[in-house]
């Protein structure tokens, strides 16, 4: 079976095709990703920007184009914390359908985080029941999820993105200290409203912010999911990068390897968000993961397949 999974974020338009081998074991036909900022000016202005909505609906298009000609036999979706703040919301999924032929489903925060815990989960084989704190620093939202000893989760959303923080604090070039100071305190007291009194023994990051500091971190030329995927990155090494972020102007930044130009604007921000979220829960290391929602998606649809046809094998004994 082949499956592509789509994910509409604040930021970027991933797609992920895989297929299915006889073992269990999937193999990936394609991993596409194009940042389109569908999120700008959303936080301000309630509405999507029409340049972008129009960049990220010609994503979609040949992504799912591209998924078509490699013969899927489903294509799953998630559209997130842009496509759930824009009162426009729905007009933009009603494009997509009629370009596309796809329902883009507008997930919520909580579902986002549950497929954030599955991806991380299964992607770097942990232990399901082990005292777990999953990070996924988007564009708009910041979803935390904390997995505790006996299988409990609990997942929340908070409005920390990189995008969005960056449109209401960050201006100048490069950010001021004042402005630093700010996003400091704005992060700070959103993790305080938490309430969550929890140190976890492991933390694990996915999305583009934490493997693009990953990537830096580790001072590659290019990415390279294979030496990103399941690093560990201090602390240390997150306080160092977000120093060096902050120190040198948006076109010095889009010229440090791994860092697109695309996200080049909204990495100091998205970095400050994952430097106080590990001070908070006084955590020294993250391990990265670049496999994110999407994945989550194929892992939730294999696992609801496979309990498909027990229960079907089932009703037919």
């Amino acid at each position: 079976m082949k499956l592509a999974a789509l994910d509409v974020g604040t930021n970027t338009v991933l797609m992920l095709v895989v297929e299915t081998a006889p073992d269990g074991q999937l193999r990936k036909l394609a991993d596409l990703s194009r940042i389109t900022r569908l999120g700008r000016g959303v936080d301000s202005t309630g509405h999507l920007d029409q340049q972008a909505a129009a960049a990220t609906l010609a994503a979609i298009g040949e992504f799912v184009d591209r998924a078509r000609a490699l013969g899927v036999d489903k294509i799953l979706t998630a559209g997130t914390a842009a496509l759930r703040d824009a009162a426009d919301g729905a007009d933009f999924l009603a494009r997509v359908k009629a370009r596309t032929g796809v329902d883009l489903e507008i997930i919520s925060g909580e579902t986002e985080a549950q497929l954030s815990w599955l991806a991380s989960v299964r992607g770097l084989r942990l232990d399901p029941a082990a005292k777990l704190l999953i990070v996924d620093i988007g564009g708009g939202s910041t979803e935390l999820i904390r997995a505790q000893p006996g299988g409990a989760i609990d997942a929340v959303s908070l409005p920390l993105g990189s995008v969005r923080l960056t449109e209401r604090l960050v201006h100048a070039d490069p950010p001021h200290a004042s402005e630093a100071a700010e996003l400091r305190l704005a992060i700070d007291d959103e993790l305080g409203r938490l309430r969550w009194n929890y140190l976890p023994d492991t933390m694990v990051g996915i999305a583009g912010t934490v493997t693009t500091v990953g990537a830096i971190a580790l001072e590659l030329t290019a990415y390279d999911s294979t030496r990103v995927h399941g690093s560990r990155l201090s602390r240390a090494a997150v306080l160092q990068v977000l120093g060096r972020l902050g120190s040198v102007t948006l076109e010095e930044r889009k010229k440090i390897p791994c860092l697109e130009p695309g996200r080049a604007d909204v990495i100091f921000a998205g970095t400050a968000i994952l430097e106080r979220i590990m001070a908070h829960f006084q955590i020294d290391e993250v391990i990265v993961s670049d496999q994110g929602v999407r994945w989550g998606l194929v892992w939730r649809e294999l696992d609801q397949s496979s309990l498909r046809g027990q229960h079907d094998q089932s009703g037919a004994d």
